[in-house]
C-alpha cells in the first residue's frame, strides 16, 4: 500500500470516529469544533499507540525469531500512558520493550511491570 494511499485512509478513519461526536454536539445544540467528545479522539490516539508498541515488539520478535522475547507482552494504553504487563525471558529484553515503546510518539509515561522468566532449555 503506497504511504499517500496510507495516509489517505487514516484521515478517513479519524473523520469517521469524529463524525458521531460532532453530529451528537449540533443536535445538543453545540455548534462548535471545541465541543467534540474528546474521549473519542483519546480512545483513538490509544488505540493507535498500542498498536505502534506492539507493532515494535512484533518486529523485533521477527529479527530475532530465536528468542521470540516479547510473545508474552501485553501492551494497554490510556491517555497517552502506556502500561507493558507480561513476561520477558532476561533484564535486556524488559529494558528494550520499554525502549522500544518509547521509540513511539505521542507516550506521556511508561510503566514496566513486565517479569522475567528465563527461558528454560528443552
Amino acid at each position: 500500500m503506497s504511504r499517500s494511499l496510507m495516509k489517505r485512509s487514516s484521515f478517513v478513519l479519524v473523520l469517521f470516529a469524529l463524525v458521531p461526536s460532532v453530529v451528537s454536539g449540533v443536535l445538543a445544540g453545540e455548534t462548535t469544533i471545541d465541543k467534540i467528545d474528546k474521549t473519542s479522539v483519546e480512545k483513538l490516539n490509544d488505540d493507535t499507540i498500542k498498536a505502534a508498541v506492539q507493532g515494535k515488539l512484533a518486529a523485533e520478535n521477527i529479527r530475532n525469531l530465536s528468542l521470540n522475547a516479547f510473545a508474552k507482552v501485553e501492551v494497554q494504553a490510556e491517555r497517552g500512558s502506556v502500561t507493558l504487563n507480561g513476561l520477558v525471558p532476561n533484564a535486556d529484553e524488559k529494558a528494550r520493550a520499554e525502549q522500544l515503546a518509547r521509540e513511539v510518539n505521542g507516550i506521556k509515561e511508561i510503566t514496566n511491570n513486565l517479569k522475567v522468566q528465563p527461558v528454560n532449555p528443552r
